[in-house]
């Protein structure tokens, strides 16, 4: 009796096994089929062919930071996880390292470039700009590199920076400030428009011991060294009773430019820019009150270009042709 129970209780022990193998089998059968990729070796690969081909496995792609590499290219993958030839599911994330290039680099030639197209190549090579100096040049216009340090072609590290020295143009030529005190307005435009500078500011004072409507005070004043562009401000002599406004109106050979601030509470700063010979002039900068006016004298045999601004925002731009 009892070795038929044990020959009974052993066959429904392999019974148990086997049925339980088979079960077993047969899930992980249905678990690795169901939605189960490989993963692909993508070491070496560029990234964007990496991101596309795992797209299509049905995979995310997970960038885990940069190294640089002296094998490897920039922008190309030097780590994976999970390793080449793993299965997993669709949906999980496939963890990669890209490489930064190689830590060192030939400086580009940055010479007769503009500084901005300058920027764009340091910054494509992992380079920064660094310290800026300006000089005149006979060759190059404004803004231009005329030399780099380090030079072109020396190895450097990623992230360093390059000193440039930039271009002023053409160096303006010099006078000196001749004197206008006595002259008239139209005497002394003449002197003015001669030495190639920018008429400025005219303001008025009254002098019983001088003559009426001439000029008796300037800036720069007479025998001061002065270069092309320089704005020169005015005062003339005028008699009380009449605006000096009214004067400058009458005369010859010029254009008032005038402008009113809006109404308002606060005072507003005023710049006044005035592009000629190549030059930018500022005639005037300060801060006036709401409805306050100033006016400026243009010679109207120039070409110039005038910018008004207020609290640094362009409000009107104004275009003069010699005639």
């Amino acid at each position: 009796m009892v070795l038929r129970i044990v020959k009974i209780s052993g066959l429904l022990f392999l019974f148990i096994l086997v049925v339980g193998t088979s079960a077993y089998l047969t899930l992980s059968l249905l678990v690795k089929s169901e939605d189960t990729v490989v993963v692909p070796n993508l070491e070496g690969k560029n990234v964007v062919y990496v991101l596309e081909l795992l797209t299509d496995l049905g995979l995310n792609t997970k960038v885990k930071g940069s190294e640089y590499s002296p094998d490897v290219p920039k922008n190309h993958v030097i780590f994976q996880e999970p390793e080449p030839g793993a299965e997993i599911k669709q949906g999980r994330d496939i963890r990669i390292i890209l490489s930064r290039g190689t830590r060192s680099i030939l400086i580009p030639n940055l010479k007769g470039l503009s500084v901005q197209q300058a920027r764009i190549i340091l910054e494509e090579n992992s380079l920064c700009q660094g310290e800026i100096s300006s000089t005149y040049s006979r060759n190059l216009k404004k803004d231009e590199v005329i030399s780099q340090m380090p030079s072109q072609g020396t190895m450097t590290s990623r992230g360093e920076c390059i000193n440039l020295l930039l271009s002023l143009g053409i160096r303006p030529r010099a006078y000196k400030m001749p004197a206008l005190k006595g002259l008239s307005i139209d005497e002394a435009l003449l002197l003015i428009e001669g030495n190639h500078m920018a008429l400025g500011e005219i303001t008025s004072a009254f002098h019983e011991d001088k003559t009426l409507n001439t000029i008796i005070y300037h800036e720069p004043h007479h025998g001061y060294r002065v270069i092309e562009g320089t704005t020169v401000n005015l005062v003339i002599n005028r008699a009380p009773g009449r605006s000096a406004q009214e004067y400058v109106q009458n005369i010859e050979g010029v254009e008032l430019f005038r402008y009113r601030v809006k109404d308002g509470f606060l005072k507003k700063r005023i710049k006044v820019i005035l592009n000629s010979y190549s030059f930018s002039n500022e005639m005037f900068n300060g801060l006036m009150k709401p409805n306050e006016e100033i006016w400026l004298i243009i010679p109207k045999n120039i070409n110039a270009t005038l910018f008004l601004y207020e609290e640094d925002e362009l409000i009107e731009v104004k275009v003069y042709d010699a005639w």
